[in-house]
């Protein structure tokens, strides 16, 4: 399975690098992993709605560049669906069933997602009603994807 991560923006620090990079090198047992980032726009402080949904366009358009028209898209969405980690593990495990061999997950920049964007998703999830910061979410995203991996294989993994 291909598994591409295309998120808004270049992470800095230095410990959520390191996350990355040890999910990264574990989950390359399981699959071929990608993370793709584009550009972010700069947001200034309290942009009225309407530069906010210019500057989620021109992410969302760079997010739509990368996409492969062939993988299914999930986008991650505060109002997708929510998955207990058994049932997200059932979810990719489907796929692969399905004959999907391309699971493209997004994650949006610190405004969220371009409705262009959500439009495309095959579907849409949800990892809390809270929101996270979008560096973070990178790095629960992939311990999700692992932790599934885990499961799927019935090897040992933190309840």
């Amino acid at each position: 399975m291909n598994i591409s991560i295309i998120c808004v923006g270049k992470i800095k620090e230095k410990y959520w690098n390191e996350a990355i990079a040890e999910y990264s090198k574990r989950l390359s047992r399981y699959c071929k992993l990608e993370i793709i980032e584009v550009a972010d726009e700069k947001t200034p402080d309290n942009a009225p709605p309407a530069i906010e949904e210019q500057i989620k366009k021109k992410e969302g358009d760079r997010i739509l560049a990368n996409i492969d028209p062939s993988g299914l898209v999930i986008a991650l969405a505060i109002d997708g669906k929510k998955y207990s980690s058994e049932k997200f593990s059932e979810y990719i495990q489907e796929q692969g069933v399905r004959g999907i061999s391309h699971i493209q997950f997004v994650i949006g920049g610190s405004l969220g997602l371009h409705s262009s964007v959500l439009s495309r998703a095959d579907s849409k999830i949800s990892f809390s009603d809270m929101t996270f910061p979008h560096q973070m979410m990178r790095v629960i995203l992939l311990e999700q994807i692992y932790r599934a991996y885990r499961i799927m294989r019935g090897e040992p993994y933190h309840k």
